[in-house]
């Protein structure tokens, strides 16, 4: 959609420009403060710096289109781990946590589910909390030196994603990390 300009759009232009010619050839600028009676001349240095500003041919970067290097956009993944055994999860987390780790992923939503229909309840000699995924994967994590030196932190999932049968794992930038 294109607008023409009317006669008087123009005139009211060109007298803005005329304007603002007169105001650069002045040897000083005045502004007045409102509630006092005072003036404030601005010095010959700012009067210089802002005609080299306006008569500088550079364009302002426009902070949408500047390169975005250190930004680190949100990298999900998710892992179920519903039929494992407490060794197969413990393995296959570690493994996909690292793999993750590798490809700059920031968050990790871990499900476990949440034991209820777990076979360890009936064996009188595990324990009952340390048998079940949910609560025997992250105890892993957290006593393995490796994982811990590139995970943030470990929360609670929300319900959309789990709920109490899941976690969050935090991952650090890989790009950030001193080895």
């Amino acid at each position: 959609m294109s607008k023409k300009i009317s006669d008087k759009d123009k005139q009211d232009w060109e007298s803005f420009l005329k304007n603002k010619e007169k105001i650069l050839n002045k040897n000083f600028l005045q502004k007045k403060d409102i509630g006092d009676k005072n003036t404030i001349e601005t010095s010959n240095k700012d009067k210089q710096d802002w005609e080299n500003f306006l008569k500088n041919k550079e364009k302002i970067p426009n902070k949408d289109f500047v390169n975005k290097e250190n930004v680190r956009y949100e990298k999900i993944k998710k892992i179920d781990l519903h039929g494992y055994t407490i060794e197969e999860a413990n393995k296959v987390v570690e493994q996909f946590i690292q793999k993750c780790f590798d490809e700059n992923v920031t968050k990790i939503i871990v499900i476990t589910g949440k034991g209820l229909r777990s076979k360890n309840v009936e064996n009188p000699y595990l324990s009952k909390d340390l048998s079940i995924l949910k609560y025997s994967v992250p105890e892993f994590i957290e006593n393995n030196t490796s994982l811990t030196r590139i995970i943030i932190e470990t929360s609670d999932a929300k319900i959309e994603d789990g709920g109490s049968g899941a976690f969050y794992i935090y991952l650090k930038n890989k790009n950030k990390i001193k080895e």
